[in-house]
């Protein structure tokens, strides 16, 4: 008997199945990202395809469809705004993601306040809890989409998630991701960034419960009850403590 026409079968993991390629990689950020021409109405594109790509400089991509009514603005003029989604701008996103601004100005129809940005000449949407304004550096043909990478030349904030320190409470924002054709809330906190290696204090009295101690209070946030929409620069935004090795 011939072996070389043998066809080995092929090998199956118990309790797997095997798909076809395909974006599996969820949940994702989505984002609302914000373009226009001088002298022309601003729009909106909803991107799930959006990640941070470099620490120092401050980097970030997404990835536009060709046909897409944004994807020639975008291109045109080398410069958007990504604005992070929470729960009041869901309906909004979703919106502006099955919507073309060749047909609707979606900042009006979603009662949206086109925000002055302050190095690039697109607007942000300042509903919007954080604005990033980026300046395209390469585009990627990839096929069915193209990859805009672009420095980050300013980040702007509501101030209603700073406390009386200086801090930013960007979880405090009520974010949503995207996940297989769904949104959702993000949700309890699990740990924090190094609390696998995090060596335990010392000192605790024999017998002494762990978590026994009341909690440390958080410094109030600004104009929470007031749901003020001031920005402000505070530092370096963005740092990324896993890019320190």
């Amino acid at each position: 008997m011939d072996n070389q026409n043998k066809r080995k079968p092929e090998v199956s993991t118990p309790g797997k199945i095997s798909w076809k390629p395909g974006n599996m990689l969820y949940p994702l950020p989505v984002v609302m990202v914000s373009c226009g021409r001088e002298g022309e109405t601003p729009n909106i594109i909803t991107v799930a395809w959006a990640g941070t790509v470099c620490s120092d400089p401050a980097m970030v991509s997404i990835s536009v469809r060709k046909e897409r009514f944004s994807h020639k603005i975008i291109k045109d003029t080398g410069e958007f705004v990504i604005n992070l989604v929470n729960k009041p701008l869901v309906r909004a996103t979703d919106y502006c993601g099955v919507k073309s601004g060749r047909d609707v100005d979606k900042f009006k129809e979603m009662k949206l306040t086109p925000l002055p940005s302050q190095h690039v000449k697109a607007p942000g949407i300042g509903e919007s809890p954080v604005n990033l304004e980026c300046r395209v550096t390469q585009i990627i043909p990839l096929g069915s989409h193209d990859m805009f990478l672009a420095e980050i030349v300013n980040v702007t904030v509501d101030e209603k998630y700073m406390d009386e320190t200086g801090r930013f409470h960007l979880n405090e924002a009520g974010l949503v991701s995207y996940s297989h054709g769904e949104y959702f809330k993000l949700g309890k906190k699990l740990g924090k960034f190094g609390y696998s290696v995090q060596k335990k204090k010392s000192g605790k009295k024999a017998g002494e419960k762990r978590g026994s101690q009341p909690e440390k209070q958080k410094a109030p946030l600004k104009n929470r009850a007031n749901g003020g929409t001031a920005r402000k620069d505070r530092g370096k935004a963005g740092s990324d403590r896993r890019d320190r090795k």
